[in-house]
């Protein structure tokens, strides 16, 4: 089942001045990212975060698949 990263991901302005974040925590997505780009496994990355879900860090790398699809009109 695909996951959706709007299930996981939240951003409002009282929190890490609304950088998007797991839902529920104070991580950000940006930092999960930064894990999987510098090529931490999941497993790895539970591990350093063990309230993080698998499916959580799923949903950052589906948020990063929407932003690179987002089109800016010039």
């Amino acid at each position: 089942m695909p996951i959706d990263w709007r299930e996981h991901i939240v951003s409002t302005p009282d929190v890490l001045h609304g950088k998007p974040r797991i839902k529920g925590t104070r991580i950000p997505a940006s930092l999960i990212l930064g894990y999987l780009a510098a090529g931490k496994t999941t497993e790895e990355i539970v591990s350093e975060f063990p309230d993080l879900l698998t499916e959580q860090i799923g949903a950052c790398l589906d948020y990063a698949r929407a932003l690179a699809e987002f089109e800016v009109s010039v």
